[in-house]
């Protein structure tokens, strides 16, 4: 446990930065599988844009520093070669 109240505030900062990075994370995952799920229906024009959605939930992450921007590109790319791949 800190001692300095700056050094408290800045384990309660983080803590907040935390969780709030956990709910980005969690949208960008809940995109991914929406993707997914409307891949395995076979629904091509869903899929599209679901895949729009998730490309621009996938780069609002990344904005935020939440995700490296390596991870996230290779998230976009993989999720659009898999769309290739079923049309």
């Amino acid at each position: 446990m800190a001692n300095i109240k700056s050094a408290m505030k800045r384990a309660q900062v983080g803590q907040v930065r935390a969780k709030r990075n956990a709910a980005y994370k969690s949208r960008m995952r809940t995109a991914i599988r929406k993707f997914d799920d409307s891949l395995k229906s076979e629904d091509i024009t869903t899929a599209k844009d679901e895949l729009r959605n998730a490309s621009r939930m996938i780069d609002k992450v990344k904005a935020k520093g939440v995700v490296h921007r390596n991870t996230a590109n290779r998230k976009k790319s993989r999720l659009a070669k898999a769309l290739n791949r079923v049309s």
